[in-house]
């Protein structure tokens, strides 16, 4: 396999702390890591990974590493990589593609370098190793197992690839899982927007206007959080079903031409693109400050942005200030990417466990059944969901109440 591609090899050292740190406060993987390591299911398995680098995907890696897994990684973002991350990866001897800030030609040519193990299984986050095997490098295709998705954005696609009957391989959707979407979009990406938005603008968020764009599992924690900051909270949806949770759980719901003119802080989190565009600029707030926490920068149209300022320049570090024709200014957090991890470090440790868990033992699944899987896009197999919730339990030294045969048979019998 090619030698690593990375910004600074001499880093690994402090990379090699945060996955340590990582590691000592992630159970069920470490769980998952010492089956895996004494029964190496990976051993000459070609895997490709493709996650939002930091030390909690590092950790995920090294589980696979560890299993047997020929594996080679890469980010799913240019500006979610940690450099010092993916020197630890290397000095771990995986096989790492990536720095921060990468072009989008170098990020495309990481993703390459990727794919060039051959996969049997790939490991994907927001669809692009997956698309590039259809596309660019379908010679890989036949070597293909199957895989999983991480994240919403992602399984959009690959639905949209089954129903057009050209998805070429099996994958699991790992976003859809109980253990994923209730706690990773809900509790992690609600603090973890928050920590990326709040260390890059030193701004309370008290008394402030905070306009949530998107009231699925995502929207719901970033709202949650922002009401806990003591935020004035405003929902813009197009579901009628998920705008009617948003004003049963106590916040205001409008269409985003009117949240527009009164908000101070905009997060879209949709998985679509152009939520907040031209129109939208023309009549923000003077101050007003915009961040992004869906999978694509694509959710604030910066096109539309570029036409209407006059200048803008780096007013912060990770903020760009745009001035428009009036004067006023409309502030931009990590270039509209992933603010959470372009600004931050992305979903806390005991959250990732949870996903990245489902991830390892999905991965294991595709493994051991692919013979027999249809080239569709598969839910995460219950079992495994209620796995990964019992050892987190039992992480947390909680006991539930267990059915008596009785009840068993109560719940099963239409006579009763």
């Amino acid at each position: 396999m090619k030698e690593s591609v990375i910004r600074d090899k001499s880093l690994y050292p402090s990379g090699v702390k945060k996955i340590e740190w990582v590691s000592k406060n992630m159970p069920i993987l470490n769980a998952v890591a010492k089956d895996f390591k004494k029964n190496q299911y990976f051993k000459g398995i070609n895997v490709a990974l493709s996650i939002h680098l930091e030390a909690k995907t590092a950790y995920l890696a090294k589980v696979l590493f560890e299993g047997g897994a020929n594996i080679a990684v890469t980010g799913s973002n240019p500006l979610s990589t940690q450099d010092d991350i993916a020197a630890a990866l290397d000095y771990y001897g995986i096989p790492v593609y990536a720095w921060n800030g990468a072009t989008e030609e170098e990020y495309f040519q990481h993703l390459n370098m990727v794919l060039d193990v051959q996969p049997n299984i790939v490991i994907d986050d927001g669809g692009d190793l997956v698309q590039l095997l259809h596309t660019t490098r379908k010679e890989l295709l036949p070597a293909v197992f199957g895989g999983c998705e991480e994240t919403t954005t992602g399984v959009l696609r690959l639905r949209a690839r089954e129903k057009a009957g050209e998805l070429k391989f099996p994958m699991i959707s790992v976003n859809d899982a109980k253990c994923k979407y209730l706690f990773d979009n809900r509790y992690g990406t609600g603090q973890s927007v928050w920590d990326g938005i709040n260390r890059t603008t030193n701004l309370i968020v008290a008394g402030k206007k905070v306009v949530v764009a998107g009231y699925g599992w995502c929207g719901k924690g970033v709202a949650m959080r922002a009401k806990g900051l003591g935020a004035q909270v405003i929902v813009t949806e197009i579901d009628p079903i998920c705008a009617i949770e948003a004003v049963m759980d106590g916040f205001e719901v409008m269409p985003m031409e009117q949240a527009a003119k009164i908000g101070d802080f905009f997060i879209t989190v949709t998985g679509c693109n152009n939520v907040i565009r031209k129109e939208h600029f023309e009549v923000m707030k003077d101050g007003a400050i915009l961040s992004n926490a869906g999978h694509f920068d694509v959710e604030i149209s910066i096109p539309d942005l570029e036409s209407l300022a006059v200048s803008k320049s780096e007013v912060r570090n990770n903020i760009t200030g745009y001035v428009l024709q009036d004067g006023r200014r409309i502030n931009l957090i990590a270039m509209g990417r992933l603010v959470n991890l372009a600004a931050g470090d992305g979903h806390p440790a005991e959250i990732m466990d949870m996903s990245f868990a489902l991830q390892a033992l999905s991965a294991k699944y595709v493994l051991e059944n692919h013979k027999n899987m249809e080239n569709k896009v598969y839910n995460v197999p219950e079992d495994t969901d209620r796995f990964v919730a019992g050892v987190k339990l039992e992480s947390l030294g909680i006991k539930i109440d267990k059915l008596t045969d009785e009840q068993v048979k109560y719940l099963q019998e239409w006579e009763a």
